[in-house]
């Protein structure tokens, strides 16, 4: 067929889902589609849909219906779902959302060329069958490498370089260590779509950073369902501490940067290598998820306030100027105000330099779903916005106690504003898109630095969890 069939890739949700958006662009473009960054400019619109909570869900829905929107006026000829969404609710998907002309799971990734073909060619496409995919790996962990079933982002290092094509010119990128999740969180949905726990061979992800960084890449930043675990299904306890300083040393890269850290399995052997590898960067991504341990109990997760509060003081022992986020849900079905206390005294306590506060909603299928002490959705909205409010005041005093401090930031845009040459990064604790910004000051006659280098600067002000600086 013709080179010019073209397609554009429409991202929703999480870094894990641009991963796996850049391995389908690769898998598209060998195939022989060309890649538009714009939906009106293609063929085929492919959204890749979150599935986590409702307002992803309502966010990945209006994403297809404004490509669908497309059809009637550009080029495109047809949209196709995939992603969380359309692996969780398959046919069930496709019967809400006809203006989807494909929903497609990721066991058709592989044959995902194909099958936009088939939908240009007014072929019908079954729509994808969901099933709880931690049925499709063995139960031993050790056993699961040999499985056929398809882990979304893992790529193929049979195909040179690597499977997956770049869908941005950012100065970092995600990289999965990992997919699925061996937890039984009440809460959540996520193992049952993802599948268990499956961690990638290390000399494959070391290949995959070479390959970034000859793109331009400087940052990585290592994604999966819980990067604590990376490992265990191989029986290799320690495999993260010895991931880490490889990427590290890859030429190109400056920092690596993990995520998704499971408070209950940190231990002294991993906090030293995140606190003390060489361009490493000290910044813990804690899922803490509340503080009152009888309600994390009901969670089915470990630990409470004077557990994570030991944890916090381990880690600004070994780093003082690490990054801590995380968070916490609050209206969990049985939360009682006493439940509500502890977690505001432990978050004023921890002083944490970003918190995601979210407000407890049913998932269909989670064991949460069916417990007693379901609140009304006003009062779970009252506490939100309760702790929102803390959390707000709470992080801008973190940011205030970094005035003065020397930090390096990761250019990410340079803009020249009426003459004035302005510089936007992130400092080391602030992790990408989601932990704020450092806007740094050139002394006179300083030339533009590039983006994607580190420019040495002192903290100077704070605008919320923002940080002003001055380069040094």
């Amino acid at each position: 067929m013709s080179s010019s069939r073209r397609v554009a890739l429409v991202t929703m949700g999480c870094a894990r889902n641009e991963v796996d958006s850049e391995e389908l662009a690769g898998r598209l473009r060998q195939a022989g589609w060309e890649l538009a960054e714009d939906p009106a400019d293609a063929d085929v619109a492919v959204v890749n849909t979150c599935g986590f909570i409702e307002s992803a869900k309502r966010d990945s829905v209006d994403a297809v219906l404004e490509a669908a929107d497309l059809k009637s006026s550009g080029r495109t000829r047809a949209v196709v779902a995939v992603g969380c969404l359309a692996e969780r609710y398959g046919a069930e998907l496709a019967q809400a959302l006809p203006e989807a002309d494909a929903v497609v799971g990721f066991d058709a990734y592989p044959e995902l060329g194909a099958i936009l073909d088939s939908v240009l060619h007014g072929t019908p496409v079954p729509a994808h069958a969901p099933r709880d995919r931690r049925t499709l790996l063995p139960i031993a962990p050790v056993d699961r490498a040999a499985s056929s079933a398809h882990a979304p982002g893992h790529g193929s290092v049979a195909v040179a370089p690597v499977l997956r094509t770049r869908l941005d010119h950012r100065p970092w990128a995600p990289v999965k260590i990992a997919s699925g999740c061996d937890r039984r969180c009440a809460f959540c949905a996520i193992p049952a779509f993802r599948g268990s726990f499956v961690s990638r061979p290390p000399d494959d992800i070391v290949l995959e950073a070479r390959w970034l960084a000859e793109q331009g890449v400087r940052e990585l930043l290592l994604v999966s369902e819980n990067s604590t675990s990376y490992g265990k299904d191989v029986g290799q306890l320690r495999a993260l501490e010895a991931l880490l300083p490889r990427l590290a040393e890859v030429p190109g890269i400056e920092w690596v940067r993990v995520s998704y850290l499971q408070p209950a399995e940190m231990r002294p052997g991993l906090l030293d290598v995140l606190a003390d590898t060489p361009g490493v960067v000290p910044y813990f991504d804690l899922s803490f998820q509340h503080a009152a341990p009888a309600l994390l109990r009901r969670m089915r997760r470990f630990g409470g306030t004077q557990d994570f509060l030991r944890l916090v003081e381990s880690v600004r022992a070994r780093a003082p100027q690490a990054g801590i986020r995380s968070n916490v849900i609050v209206g969990f079905p049985g939360e009682t105000e006493a439940d509500l206390a502890e977690l505001g005294g432990f978050l004023e306590a921890a002083r944490l330099d970003v918190v995601g506060v979210f407000g407890y909603s049913d998932e269909e299928g989670t064991e949460a779903e069916s417990l007693d002490g379901h609140l009304e959705a006003d009062e779970v909205e009252r506490r939100r916005s309760l702790i929102a409010g803390l959390v707000e005041e709470l992080t801008a005093q973190r940011a205030e106690d970094r005035m003065g401090e020397d930090v390096l930031v990761m250019v990410e845009e340079v803009e020249d504003v009426a003459g004035r040459v302005g510089v936007v990064g992130r400092s080391a604790h602030q992790g990408p898109e989601v932990d704020g910004l450092t806007a740094v000051s050139l002394g006179p006659g300083e030339g533009a630095p590039e983006v994607g280098s580190l420019v040495c600067a002192t903290v100077v002000g704070t605008e919320g969890v923002d940080l002003l600086a001055r380069s040094r």
